[in-house]
């Protein structure tokens, strides 16, 4: 299981004060208001970075981090992730999962059959599906309680209902 969870991507700088602009991962983008810290993912290192001040601009975040005060500081990190540990991530609701932790886990049927393995989550507006490799094909399904009926993140699996037509070509 990953010990840090991606919350944004630096995409570029803003203005020449070291301030950059952050494409967000994370589902709620006002959550950089609580955060005092993130870890910077350089490819070849981390820094822990402390943020200095948050503002938004249209779907992105403008960060300020502490000890970055001009463009040329900070504009080599264009394209890195920002990340935070699990003790800073947002808290989750009964059933709900972090996508890093859903990715490569076993799908079994309720007939006691391996479907395949978890290779993406798709998030739609009504409700997330999952993408299963089968081996042969992926299937596609619905994240709805009548489909997916357990998700055990100890022992790596996921049983699923297989809802009527799913499979068929």
């Amino acid at each position: 299981m990953e010990q840090t969870l991606r919350v944004g991507v630096i995409s570029s700088t803003h203005g020449v004060r070291g301030e950059v602009k952050v494409f967000p991962t994370t589902d709620d983008p006002n959550r950089f208001k609580k955060l005092k810290k993130v870890i910077l993912d350089t490819g070849k290192e981390t820094l822990d970075l402390e943020i200095e001040h948050v503002k938004f601009f249209k779907n992105m975040v403008i960060l300020k981090f502490k000890g970055y005060d001009n463009i040329e500081d900070i504009e080599k990190y264009k394209g890195k992730d920002l990340l935070v540990t699990r003790d800073n991530a947002v808290k989750l609701e009964a059933n709900e999962n972090f996508i890093v932790d859903l990715i490569g886990i076993k799908v079994i049927t309720d007939e006691n059959e391996e479907l395949g393995t978890l290779t993406d989550v798709l998030l739609t507006g009504a409700n997330d599906v999952y993408e299963v490799d089968t081996g042969s094909k992926k299937i596609l399904l619905p994240a709805i309680p009548s489909c997916i009926l357990d998700v055990d993140l100890d022992k790596q699996t996921m049983l699923v209902h297989v809802l009527d037509g799913l499979l068929d070509l």
